[in-house]
């Protein structure tokens, strides 16, 4: 049998590893079902990753890699501040609709990831990896349209990205299409009043 580096069966592990947490869940994907899945041996996992948490913390950025480029994608080029919003909040929704098991995942390695210590680096990692685009796609929009924001664009990045998580999961736990879109105006609405000042921000008190 021909060998086969470390290098090559990284990806193959990754795609194996997410087909099979994506069918049976993150309690699933033990180091030998997964090499089953691949239909290696479980000791290629150990020599390719090291541990489980190496290969959880390459699957959580696989993700979020593939997100981060569907998201950069539908952002266009030719439209103006608030159609750009519009049209970067549908599609980045169209997404949860075509891959809801890769949400669905992805929430569940976050929650594993919360308990687990050596993860939580790649949990800052991926949730500062969407902030950070999410971002750079405001200021690129306003500096497009000569759009003057209201507000820095993190904070409206941040606040987009809290409504966007919440809507998503009240998709995977209760579908309601016609609502989901009413929310997602309404989302979209709120944003695009705070990039314009029009929505005042409250102080809160600090906890």
């Amino acid at each position: 049998m021909a060998h086969v580096s470390a290098a090559e069966r990284r990806p193959q592990l990754i795609k194996a590893a997410i087909d099979l947490m994506t069918r049976e869940g993150v309690a699933a994907g033990s180091t030998r079902a997964i090499a089953a899945e691949l239909g290696v041996a479980q000791a290629t996992v150990h020599y390719t990753f090291g541990t489980k948490e190496d290969l959880y913390r390459a699957v959580m950025e696989q993700l979020t890699e593939d997100l981060v480029a569907q998201v950069e994608r539908a952002a266009p080029e030719d439209a103006g501040f608030e159609a750009t919003v519009a049209a970067f909040a549908a599609a980045l929704w169209r997404t949860v609709g075509e891959q809801p098991t890769s949400y669905q995942l992805l929430t569940e390695l976050s929650m594993f990831a919360l308990r687990t210590p050596s993860l939580s680096e790649a949990l800052r990692s991926h949730y500062g990896g969407i902030v950070d685009v999410t971002t750079k796609l405001v200021n690129e929009a306003a500096e497009r349209t000569g759009h003057r924001l209201g507000q820095p664009a993190e904070t409206i990045a941040r606040f987009f990205l809290a409504g966007f998580d919440g809507l998503t999961m009240q998709h995977l736990s209760l579908p309601d299409e016609a609502a989901e879109h009413t929310a997602l105006q309404a989302l979209v609405s709120a944003v695009v009043a705070l990039a314009g000042g029009r929505l005042d921000l409250v102080t809160v008190p600090a906890g």
